[in-house]
Parts: C-alpha cells; structure tokens; sequence
C-alpha cells in the first residue's frame, strides 16, 4: 500500500473498520445513526466503504453536503441523486419528477436547477424524491449516507437564517419517523451539538437527533494501527531498522490516526530517511513546528473561537493548564489554575466547557471524573503552538 494522507483511498485500502461497519449496520436495524469522531479518524472512509459495500438487503446513497449553501440546493441535490438510480419510466410516473416539471425545473449536463421564484418548493422536492426511491426500491431498505451535514445546516443558518436552518432538521426528522424502512447516517466533522446551541439561542426547541444512535469512530486499535504503518513501510520499500519496534513507534506517535499514520511514513520516503523509532520521532517534532502546518493542526485552536464564542479566554486557559499535567487533572485543580489568571473564574462555566471539550475530542474524562488532553499528539501540539 502507498501512502496518501488525506487522499481518497480505495475501499481496499481502508484497513480496520470491519468491526466498527458490523456495529453501524446492527444498529441501522432499529435506527438511524450519527457518527462522530475527530477529523483525521477516517469517518469519511469508514461510510464510503460502506455505501460500497452495503450489507444484506440495503440500498445505500453517500452524497457530501459540504459545499451545500441553501435549503433549495440540498433537496435538489438529493432530488439529482435520486435521478440516478430511476429509469426513464419511474421518472414521469413519480411524484418528484412530475413536481420538478410543474415548477419548471431544468437540467442541464447532469447539473439540475431550480428555477428563479420557486426555492419555496425544496421541502415538497425532498420528501418526494425520498418517497420515489424508497417506493422504487420496494424490495430493499434505503440509507442515505450524508457526509458532513453539520457544516450544511450552519451554512444554511449564516445564508438563510435560523428558521430555515430548523425547518431543514424537522423535516429530515420526519423523514425518518414516516418511513419505516428508511435510515440516514449523518457524519460531520463540526459537532451538531455547536450548531443546535446556536439554534437553541434563537429559540429552537425541538430535538432532531434524539431519535438517532450516536456512534463514535475511534481511532484504529493499536494492533491495527501497526498493521497499516508496516503495509504503508513495505509499499513505499522504506529500509526498517529494528523490526521489531518500528511499525509500533509509528503508531504510538501516530496516536492510531490513519491520517498521521500515512502522514509519518510519507514524510519518512521523501526525506529517504530508514525506519526507526528516532526517525520516526523526529519526523513527528518537524511536521509540528513546521510553519506551513502541514498536518493543519492550527484547525484545534483557529476553531474555539466558532465553537466556544462565549469562552474563549477560558478555554485556553483549560487547555494550557492541562498540556503539562502527567496525570489526569481533578477539576478543583484546573479550577484553581484558572483561578490564578482570572478574577471572573467561575466553577459552573467551566464544568459546562470541560464536557464541551469532551464532546469535542480535546479531552477526555477518567472514571473519576478527572480530565486529560485525549491525544498525546495534539496535547504536544498545544503546547508547542502555545510557547508553554
């Protein structure tokens, strides 16, 4: 296998996921999914090869909303996605198709539009174009695989304000509860839980996930993780000092991101450096304080400001006082470490920012109760961008 972080990897190449893919399927049984990780986990990828390779009688969708700007631009999107898999016939019989006529749609080279006055129609749009592949599709269970959709609905909110934003949750809501034998798997690497407060502020009272199983996607498990860094050292014919140890250097250091594990040994074949635990380490410290950031680590401090716009001194005082600690820090110490820099310390706002930088995968909570930094490799990070 050849390196290529943060590439597209063939579904071949996406390596340790078989047992997480048997949980989502299990669980797409009963209902539909949200699947949260860190960016770099490999989320994408672990859906991908699932709407690849779907499992018994289901009948998989993947679509990425990122680029998604507008309620309208969404349910023809899907609406263009549900074409795809229509023949000719189905088209003109199904309700989508005749409303997408009615109101003058138009489709030009495969790109579908809806014309000016009637962005109004997208909810009509959606839920038809669901109900026309779920009816099509009789015989199987459809899942849209909706990569991204957090960034959607916070794109949706700044361009067409929070209402809208709303009503696009609320409806994907009762797609789920009306149609027994459909499913969404949603994925996003900005937690929902950001974008529901902002909608909560604005005085949404509803709650469009609590029907919904949230699922982790870990990092790989070290053995694993050992597993990709040795076909990744074997493909690129990288020369290993120490056998025995080199492959698990690589992960260790990697902290099992699949991302960082293809980001180390690339960086090991362009500097046509051997394969040992020093160089390995080595290549980890110069990816770190390299100024062009490669592995875009600047994204952990450049997005506290959108996701804790309410505390953003604090967090970093959180953090900072946690990137030196050896041991998982009990909450009356990293209070009392706040509390040495801010006269407006207050223990109740930092209990709610300690479980949001959970949420967030900065820290992690031992059983009792006390915080660390959850990867080794962004605490060194934190601490080197920090001057700590």
């Amino acid at each position: 296998m050849r390196t290529n972080p943060g590439g597209m990897l063939e579904i071949g190449e996406i390596v340790g996921r078989d047992e997480l893919i048997d949980q989502v399927w299990r669980t797409l049984e009963g209902q539909s999914v949200v699947l949260t990780a860190e960016r770099r986990i490999g989320k994408t990828s672990v859906i991908r090869k699932m709407a690849q390779q779907p499992k018994g009688d289901w009948f998989p969708v993947f679509q990425d909303l990122e680029g998604i700007r507008s309620a309208e631009e969404f349910a023809v999107s899907v609406f263009g996605k549900v074409n795809e898999f229509l023949t000719t016939a189905k088209k003109a019989q199904h309700l989508a198709g005749a409303l997408w006529e009615k109101i003058g749609g138009t489709e030009i080279g495969g790109v579908f539009k809806l014309p000016e006055g009637k962005a109004s129609y997208w909810k009509d749009l959606l839920i038809h174009a669901i109900d026309d592949l779920v009816s099509s599709e009789a015989d199987k269970r459809l899942v849209f695989f909706w990569d991204e959709i957090p960034y959607m609905v916070e794109n949706i909110r700044q361009n067409q304000g929070e209402a809208v934003a709303m009503e696009v949750l609320d409806v994907l809501r009762l797609l789920r509860q009306s149609k027994p034998t459909f499913r969404m798997v949603l994925t996003g690497s900005v937690g929902m839980h950001h974008v529901l407060r902002t909608l909560r502020d604005k005085g949404y009272k509803n709650e469009p996930l609590n029907d919904m199983r949230q699922v982790e996607v870990p990092p790989l498990s070290q053995s694993e993780a050992e597993s990709l860094a040795n076909e990744l050292i074997g493909g690129e014919r990288l020369h290993i000092l120490h056998d025995e140890e080199a492959a698990r250097c690589v992960a260790i250091e990697a902290d099992c991101f699949p991302f960082f594990i293809h980001a180390i040994v690339r960086y090991l074949k362009e500097n046509r450096l051997d394969v040992s635990c020093a160089s390995v380490r080595g290549a980890v410290q110069a990816q770190l304080v390299d100024a062009n950031d490669p592995w875009q680590l600047a994204h952990f401090r450049t997005r506290i400001a959108g996701y804790y716009p309410f505390a953003i001194a604090d967090v970093h005082m959180v953090l900072d006082s946690l990137c030196d600690v050896n041991e998982p820090a009990p909450v009356d110490a990293i209070f009392t470490a706040i509390q040495a820099q801010s006269a407006s310390a207050d223990r109740m706002r930092l209990l709610e920012i300690l479980r949001l930088l959970e949420r967030d995968h900065y820290l992690m909570r031992t059983l009792e109760g006390h915080y660390q930094f959850r990867y080794s490799l962004i605490r060194r990070w934190w601490k080197l961008d920090r001057g700590l």
